[in-house]
């Protein structure tokens, strides 16, 4: 596929590498000589300095060949207007643009987003992306990540093993014999900084991250296996009042009556404007560097605090603070701590502060975008590993390879491991004996170098 990327800050640079590693044939457009400098020296695409509003400029791109584009500039007008020039002179017929203003996004707006009007065929919005994904992330406490697929009935789960997890050194074949009941599949274990897809004969480890495909109803049980009881947060803390954290609020007073939300923010004017549009949030306007003003928030109480502010060292600063006021240790373990970091060497910091979780917008963002590029019946996509790996949801047609054959007898690639299928509304975990089916809806993770194999095997027509 020829694909235009439009920027060449941190997302587009990731999309770049991983949509050229997967066989696709990438140009990326920048005003900024030295960010197309970064990209000329570190990755084999096309790689062009110029405005991507220019028709000229994306002519040199070799638009009229081009099969989508992605508009991921800093500048919301400017990855509308892309799109409207990609289509109005040049018809590409796939458009992508990150959006971020809360205004363009409004529902009540939505109608402009066609051919007559503003032609954008997906529309990424990251703060509603990572406001969705912390809030799936508090609705399953103990996981690291929670990612739904086929109408929510499978999930994907991260969960970290611990030193009193009694699954440690249990080979996975025993442990499907001790938890008979439970529909859940190790697909992936991170260890040591190094990812692998296991075999039955592998046991998991204390500090091991596993990512566990599950029938969506046993997620409590599924994460006490693992040695996970932590309940739901009633008490959340948010810090930082922007968009991410606007919409978390807005989306926990939604769905989750009984948890208590307050938010700190440090603008005046911002936290006036929170005040008027959320209902049952607290809203305190104050510097939550300030201890007075934590304590008026009453950080010891919070069972989440959430560092959502546009600031890494802000963010990373709050952790601190709270386990500076916690009275024990116990209590800082009780207490669950995400922190909002845009800086990616910051990570390394997270076992030395007490941070729970650290959120990269960069892969909400990367992962929104890939799973629109998939060729076949891919419905979705989620990024993992830093996008080594992707956990897909595919369909079977009539025109699929599965389509009535054992999975023992299809000789998958290593890197291809498959972890549940929908049926009828029912989830089943397959076994070596099961037999795919027209309109099975598979759930399976994927390396990034096998994703030309996927898509041929899910594709939509014999041709």
């Amino acid at each position: 596929m020829n694909i235009i990327i439009c920027g060449a800050g941190r997302v587009g640079f990731t999309i770049a590498k991983l949509l050229s590693e997967q066989g696709h044939s990438i140009t990326v457009i920048d005003q900024s000589s030295e960010d197309i400098q970064k990209i000329n020296d570190s990755l084999d695409v096309k790689a062009i300095v110029g405005k991507a509003t220019y028709p000229s400029i994306l002519e040199k791109a070799n638009a009229t060949e081009t099969d989508m584009i992605i508009a991921v500039t800093r500048n919301d007008e400017i990855n509308m207007l892309i799109c409207q020039i990609a289509f109005s002179i040049f018809k590409i017929p796939k458009k992508i643009a990150r959006i971020r203003s809360q205004d363009y996004l409004n529902p009540r707006f939505t109608r402009v987003y066609n051919k007559e009007n503003l032609p954008i065929d997906v529309i990424i919005s990251p703060e509603l992306e990572i406001a969705k994904s912390i809030q799936r992330k508090l609705e399953a406490p103990g996981a690291l990540d929670n990612v739904p697929f086929a109408d929510n009935q499978i999930r994907l789960l991260e969960i970290l093993i611990k030193n009193d997890c009694k699954s440690i050194n249990i080979n996975f074949n025993e442990l499907t014999k001790k938890n008979p009941k439970l529909e859940a599949n190790i697909v992936g274990i991170s260890r040591d900084d190094k990812f692998f897809i296991p075999k039955k004969t592998d046991s998991v480890k204390e500090n091991d991250k596993i990512y566990v495909i599950i029938n969506s109803s046993q997620m409590k049980e599924t994460l006490e296996a693992f040695g996970h009881n932590e309940k739901i947060s009633k008490k959340i803390l948010i810090i930082g009042g922007g968009n991410i954290g606007y919409n978390l609020a807005k989306n926990l007073e939604e769905t989750l009556e009984s948890v208590r939300v307050k938010i700190v923010e440090k603008n005046k004017e911002r936290a006036e404007f929170l005040a008027t549009q959320l209902n049952n949030t607290i809203v305190i306007n104050g510097n939550a560097l300030d201890e007075e003003v934590l304590i008026e928030a009453n950080l010891n109480e919070s069972e989440t605090v959430l560092a959502l502010t546009n600031d890494d060292e802000d963010n990373l600063m709050v952790s601190v603070l709270v386990e500076k006021f916690a009275k024990d240790q116990k209590e800082i373990d009780e207490k669950r701590t995400m922190a909002l970091i845009n800086k990616p060497n910051y990570s390394l910091l997270q076992s030395s502060l007490k941070i729970d979780d650290l959120i990269d917008p960069r892969m909400n963002t990367v992962s929104s975008i890939l799973k629109h590029v998939h060729k076949g019946t891919i419905e979705n996509a989620y990024t993992i590993s830093n996008g080594e790996y992707e956990v897909i949801e595919a369909e079977i047609i009539e025109s699929s390879e599965l389509l009535s054959k054992e999975l023992k007898n299809l000789n998958l690639p290593e890197e291809i491991r498959v972890g549940a299928v929908l049926r009828d509304k029912k989830v089943i975990i397959p076994r070596s004996a099961f037999t795919f089916k027209k309109d099975d809806r598979v759930v399976f993770i994927a390396k990034k170098d096998s994703i030309s194999f996927v898509e041929n095997i899910f594709r939509l027509s014999s041709v």
